[in-house]
């Protein structure tokens, strides 16, 4: 594919946009193959970087230089909210250029929640089978940046709204695990949002297929009538996924009616690639797990603990309370990011769960609505994730559990997820 690539960058003026992870990796393999190449560099951080054949943009205008270029090779996390794209620019991204150029056959998988497991379940099944493949792509691997010295028979890529955004190829295989409103402020509100991630399959032919949920509740935001692939509903109904059922059983790292969707629709998707049934079970049984995704971190005090801060929407929450029997404190709560929680705290109002700890913003707000209904539970607005630790160990009943799950985003606190949930781990394996 570098080939192409390389000849698409050679016959166009091309800036770089966003200096981050995955804009460097694109600088980095333009100057391998182009060491004289003159290109643009955007960001509105100041960018430093010793190359005479870069010119540098950098500030609170630094989209403006786009009208100057003919391909604007965009990192994902770059939004374009109150900004006119100016026409006759092309607009792409690693994963778009991956789509057009690759030789690999490729499989897409994208959703609210739910995308990573699903990935690497999948990337075990194929593994399991034989076959040669990569996982790349939001899972944490700029989508370029392991294949210049061969391409594997089958790429794995999981995709974000923001990497979907600018799309204009779809996989052999597009894989949409469901969709809940995130990231709105990036995507100027839902209906954006929802065509971003529908780029995963908008571009299919009557050779692709498309593995999608048999639950309708998103029904009313897609419409799946004009996509000419062949549709495959998945549900949580183990009719004809038998001994895929029997493996989920097995396997204590995957919990919750949520996670027996993933394993069937990575079970499709390998199916449709040629794994065994056997392969398929194997891989499940054998699966670790994900990192802050329903994950459980041990046994202290006599009480089970478990780091879910992956999830950040009210669906994600209550999917990972519902998976855990004898859950006796919720910690919850982060940035406000315009969701409606009032289906939520009724959720909450109605659970079987006794202590609701809430941190800022929004679990304090919403522990607060709760206190004002009357509702009888021990509720705690928590200065900070310090004091939530305290509160859990001093309020949940030996032998059950406390469950972290945000319902919210990370970022007023937190760099990411991943920090949010790494830092609850510590506090509760130090205390």
């Amino acid at each position: 594919m570098f080939e192409r690539f390389i000849e698409f960058i050679n016959n166009h003026t091309v800036l770089i946009l966003g200096f981050g992870r995955e804009g460097r990796s694109t600088y980095d393999i333009i100057r391998r193959h182009l060491p004289e190449k003159d290109i643009g560099i955007s960001d509105i951080r100041e960018i430093e970087i010793d190359d005479p054949h870069v010119k540098t943009y950098s500030g609170k205008n630094y989209l403006e230089c786009m009208k100057d270029y003919q391909a604007v090779i965009k990192t994902p996390g770059v939004s374009f909210n109150d900004f006119i794209v100016p026409k006759n620019v092309i607009i792409t991204c690693q994963t778009d250029l991956f789509l057009h150029y690759s030789d690999c056959l490729c499989v897409g998988i994208t959703g609210t929640k739910g995308k990573t497991i699903v990935s690497s379940l999948l990337y075990e099944m194929i593994k399991k089978e034989g076959k040669s493949a990569c996982l790349i792509g939001n899972i944490g691997l700029p989508v370029l940046d392991t294949l210049e010295d061969g391409e594997p028979d089958i790429a794995i890529i999981e995709m974000s709204s923001h990497q979907l955004e600018f799309t204009t190829a779809s996989p052999h295989i597009a894989v949409l695990t469901n969709i809940f409103p995130e990231h709105l402020e990036h995507h100027s509100g839902y209906n954006g949002y929802v065509a971003s991630k529908l780029n995963i399959v908008r571009h299919q032919s009557s050779q692709d297929y498309f593995i999608c949920s048999a639950d309708r509740s998103y029904d009313i935001y897609c419409d799946f009538s004009n996509i000419p692939s062949t549709i495959i509903k998945v549900s949580s109904d183990i009719s004809g996924y038998e001994s895929m059922y029997t493996a989920f059983e097995q396997n204590s790292a995957l919990m919750g009616e949520h996670n027996l969707k993933n394993v069937f629709m990575a079970g499709c998707a390998a199916r449709l690639l040629g794994v065994s049934e056997s392969n398929i079970a194997q891989a499940i049984i054998e699966f670790g797990g994900v990192s802050h995704r329903l994950e459980y971190i041990g046994s202290k005090n006599e009480i089970d603990f478990y780091d879910d801060s992956t999830a950040t929407i009210p669906q994600a929450t209550i999917a990972g309370i519902e998976a855990i029997d004898n859950l006796d404190t919720l910690i919850f709560g982060g940035m406000s990011i315009g969701i409606d929680y009032a289906e939520f705290e009724n959720f909450l109002f109605r659970s079987k769960i006794h202590n609701l700890i809430g941190l800022p913003d929004t679990g304090r707000i919403i522990c607060s609505n709760l206190a004002n209904r009357g509702c009888k539970k021990n509720l705690v607005l928590a200065d900070d994730m310090e004091d939530a630790i305290e509160h859990a160990f001093a309020l949940t009943e030996k032998g059950k559990s406390c469950l972290m799950s945000p319902a919210a985003s990370s970022y007023n606190v937190y760099k990411d997820f991943e920090h949010k949930g790494n830092h609850f781990k510590d506090l509760v394996e130090k205390y």
